[in-house]
């Protein structure tokens, strides 16, 4: 399988599993890619990702040139918030935008999502989602919102977008999916634990301490 194929696989993959947990919310509108080399990127073409198939995406260079397949005229607006990750990452193997409803519900209010869930930490986040300032979507200052965060926070796998969604990246698109699954699962957490007197933070040294706990059972694995 080449790596377009495998590509095209994996986000396939990504988009069923973001359906089935319910991280797309009601329209199933999201955008996901994932980079096939240095400078390229497969993208899904369409709003609705619900059921993609091989006809479903499209290969773009990362400064935004479109190679094989056609994006649909409102799709291509996101271009550059995927290729922005991309350039300022080079780790980043795969982008997902969704409006994961208990994510979502952060971006709306304008609040940073408090990093008091341990399962985000062993993802290696250690910041404090951000939230991207409102401005149109894809458009130069949405993007540039988007680099300066993730230029400024290495802690950091994940934005919010003012009044908008929330956009997740990691080394792959299966990751990405966990991750994102995390994040709302800790946005939905955080929710129900206001209604009885709020999140409470991690201790100050539980970052370290967890970071040394992963080492310790990842070296016992090998």
């Amino acid at each position: 399988m080449d790596k377009v194929s495998r590509a095209k696989t994996e986000l396939i993959q990504a988009s069923r599993a973001l359906r089935d947990a319910g991280l797309m919310f009601r329209g199933y509108h999201a955008n996901l890619s994932a980079r096939i080399s240095e400078d390229e990127m497969i993208l899904t073409k369409g709003g609705n990702v619900a059921h993609l198939d091989e006809d479903s995406f499209a290969v773009v260079r990362i400064d935004g040139t479109v190679l094989e397949g056609e994006v649909a005229p409102a799709q291509a607006e996101i271009i550059q918030m995927h290729a922005a990750v991309y350039r300022e990452r080079a780790s980043v193997g795969s982008v997902i935008h969704t409006h994961a409803p208990h994510a979502t519900v952060f971006a709306v209010a304008h609040q940073p999502i408090p990093i008091v869930y341990e399962p985000l930490v062993r993802f290696g986040v250690t910041d404090a989602i951000p939230v991207v300032p409102w401005a149109p979507r894809g458009s130069d200052a949405s993007v540039n919102g988007i680099i300066d965060i993730v230029r400024g926070h290495p802690g950091v796998s994940a934005v919010l977008l003012a009044n908008h969604g929330v956009l997740v990246f990691s080394r792959t698109p299966a990751e990405a999916v966990q991750l994102l699954a995390t994040l709302d699962e800790a946005a939905e957490l955080i929710l129900n634990a206001r209604l009885i007197g709020g999140e409470k933070r991690l201790p100050n040294e539980a970052f370290e301490q967890i970071e040394q706990r992963m080492r310790e059972f990842a070296g016992a694995e090998k």
